[in-house]
């Protein structure tokens, strides 16, 4: 029997939307729904909002610039904590106390790639913030994240203090918008199927499964 091409999916998506969080869970229960396919499953930076500087700011700044008021805020974020809370995660968006800039963040996600440790920092970074409601823009906060997942937290430290892969996440981050992907998270199936929203995860699993047969009944032609 011929071995199965594993399937490349490329997330792009930022630790500071909610529906990113949500689409995390997803694509992992989509992932367990179709374990006969192979995957190779590669985080791609995404900023939600550029236009926050390095510092970050204070939330309910943030909240007044892009919803209008806080109050305007507060019944949107309640469909998405319902539907956080389906997958088994909290969100509780008034522990949220400062809006970061990602780029730190992204360059944390990538470095933890060499150790296949992406998803899990991704996710302890989403935990943080949405459940924790942890202050994102603080190196030190990146750091014990790093060493709760089991990366080297001196090491960590030392890079985040330098322009290391700045400028590469930066150029990711626009590729993708180049690529006219503006809401996130967008699956990307093969490097050329692309899928937008935090779709259910029997959808997801269809996708995987359909793409999948698609590349290998091409590699055996």
């Amino acid at each position: 029997m011929d071995t199965i091409k594993p399937l490349q999916i490329d997330i792009v998506s930022d630790v500071v939307c909610p529906w990113c969080y949500i689409g995390k869970r997803r694509i992992e229960n989509a992932l367990a729904l179709a374990p006969e396919i192979p995957v190779e499953v590669h985080w791609r930076p995404f900023f939600l909002n550029p236009w926050i500087p390095r510092e970050g700011i204070d939330r309910d700044t943030y909240l007044e610039t892009k919803f209008g008021s806080v109050e305007a805020y507060k019944g949107i974020a309640q469909r998405v904590v319902d539907a956080a809370k389906e997958e088994g995660l909290n969100y509780r968006p008034e522990m949220v106390k400062r809006q970061p800039n990602t780029i730190d963040c992204h360059r944390l996600i990538h470095w933890a790639e060499a150790s296949g440790k992406s998803a899990e920092i991704k996710q302890r970074l989403m935990e943080l913030y949405f459940r924790d409601g942890g202050d994102l823009t603080l190196s030190e906060t990146l750091v014990r994240a790093a060493a709760d997942v089991g990366l080297d937290a001196d090491e960590i430290r030392r890079r985040l203090a330098t322009d290391e892969d700045v400028e590469r996440i930066s150029a990711d981050a626009r590729e993708a918008a180049d690529k006219g992907i503006s809401g996130v998270p967008t699956y990307v199936f093969a490097g050329k199927y692309a899928v937008s929203g935090a779709q259910p995860p029997d959808q997801l699993a269809r996708a995987i499964r359909q793409v999948s047969a698609e590349i290998n009944a091409q590699a055996a032609e």
